[in-house]
C-alpha cells in the first residue's frame, strides 16, 4: 500500500480575496501501526515583506494551507496534526518557489505535486531496497524539473520559473531524505541537532571549495543565488545525494524553506523542537520566531515527531 492517495491541492487563509476558505478542513488522518507512528503539524505563511506566498508543501491526505498574513490566527485553518504509519511509505515535501509571484509559486506547486505521483507510480508496495529507492527518488525528481523547465519554456509569465524542494520519504524504520536549492531537512535525536541536506548557494559552494570560511556564508552576497534548483537544466539528473537514515521513537525532522532557517540560528530551531512535544505548536512557534527575527521572506516549517505506536496524538 502507498499512501500517497490524496492529491495535493491548495487553499489560501481568509485574508486573502481568492480563499477558498469555506472548503472543509478534513478530519485528522490517524493510522496506527504496532511499531512506530509519525505526528505531523505544518504552518505556511507569506510573512511580513512578500505579496504572495511562493512556498507549497506536500502532506499526504491534506491541503496545504497557505496564509497570506503575516502569522496566521490560532485555529484558522491551519494543517491540523496528523498520525500516519511509516509502514505505508509515507512522503513530506517542502517547496520554495523562485521568478516572482505567479511563476515561482507554479514552480513549488508543480513539484509538490508531480514528485508523489512519480514516486507513487515507482515505488511498489514490497519494494524494500535502499538503492532502489534512491533511484525511484532521483527519478521522480528529475520528472518534476522536466516538466517545470518544459512549462518555463512554453508559458510566458512562468519564463524562468524555478523552486527548492526538499523531502522525507519514511519507509518502516527508516527514512529518506533529498534536497535541491536552499530549503533544509534537519533530525533532533537527543541532544544532538544534525542538518541533512546541503544548501546548493553560491556562498556555501565557495565555503565548502574553501575561499571563504563557514562563519562568512551568512552575510555574503551569494548567500541567496543558487546554481542547483527545479527548473534548470543542472537539476535534470535529481538531487546529487538521496541520505538513508534510520528512525527511531523519539526522533524529530523539520522541513523548512530559508524564511525560517535564514533567520533562525540552529540553536533556537533545535530548541523549539526540543520543548514541543506537540509538533504543530512547534510549527507555529517557529514561525512566530522567524517572523520576530524580521524575516524577509515567506516562511514554511513542517515537523514531524516519530513516536512508539502506543503513543497518542496530543493536539
Amino acid at each position: 500500500m502507498n499512501d500517497f492517495a490524496g492529491k495535493s491541492s491548495e487553499t489560501r487563509g481568509q485574508s486573502d480575496p481568492e480563499a477558498t476558505a469555506d472548503l472543509p478542513t478534513p478530519a485528522p488522518l490517524t493510522v496506527h501501526s504496532s511499531g512506530m507512528k509519525l505526528l505531523v503539524g505544518v504552518v505556511s505563511t507569506v510573512g511580513r515583506y512578500r505579496e504572495h506566498n511562493e512556498d507549497n508543501y506536500f502532506v499526504p491526505g491534506r491541503k496545504s494551507v497557505r496564509f497570506d498574513a503575516p502569522s496566521p490566527p490560532e485555529g484558522s485553518g491551519e494543517t491540523v496534526l496528523s498520525s500516519l504509519d511509516p509502514s505505508s511509505n509515507v512522503l513530506f515535501i517542502v517547496a520554495d518557489g523562485m521568478g516572482g509571484q505567479q511563476a515561482g509559486e507554479q514552480a513549488s506547486k508543480m513539484a509538490v505535486e508531480l514528485i508523489p505521483r512519480a514516486v507513487s507510480r515507482r515505488l511498489g508496495a514490497e519494494e524494500s531496497d535502499p538503492k532502489v529507492v534512491q533511484g525511484l527518488i532521483r527519478d521522480s525528481v528529475a520528472d518534476a524539473n522536466q516538466e517545470i523547465l518544459g512549462c518555463s519554456g512554453a508559458v510566458a509569465e512562468f519564463s524562468n520559473m524555478g523552486t527548492t524542494v526538499v523531502l522525507a520519504l519514511f519507509q518502516n524504520d527508516r527514512v529518506f531524505v533529498a534536497g535541491i536549492g536552499d530549503s533544509r531537512a534537519y533530525r533532533l535525536r537527543g541532544g544532538q541537532f544534525d542538518q541533512l541536506t546541503e544548501d546548493h548557494s553560491l556562498a556555501d559552494a565557495l565555503s565548502r571549495a574553501g575561499t571563504i570560511t563557514k562563519e562568512e556564508v551568512a552575510n555574503h552576497k551569494f548567500k541567496n543565488v543558487l546554481y542547483l534548483y527545479l527548473g534548470s537544466k543542472d537539476a535534470r539528473g535529481g538531487p546529487e545525494e538521496v541520505r538513508v537514515l534510520d528512525v527511531l521513537p523519539g526522533d524529530r525532522f523539520l522541513l523548512a524553506t530559508d524564511g525560517l532557517t535564514g533567520v533562525v540560528q540552529d540553536e533556537e530551531l533545535a530548541r523549539v523542537l526540543q520543548s514541543c512535544d506537540d509538533p504543530q505548536k512547534a510549527a507555529r512557534v517557529l514561525i512566530d520566531q522567524a517572523l520576530a527575527n524580521d524575516s524577509k521572506d515567506n516562511i514554511t516549517s513542517l515537523v514531524i515527531h516519530v513516536v512508539s505506536g502506543t503513543e497518542r496524538a496530543t493536539g
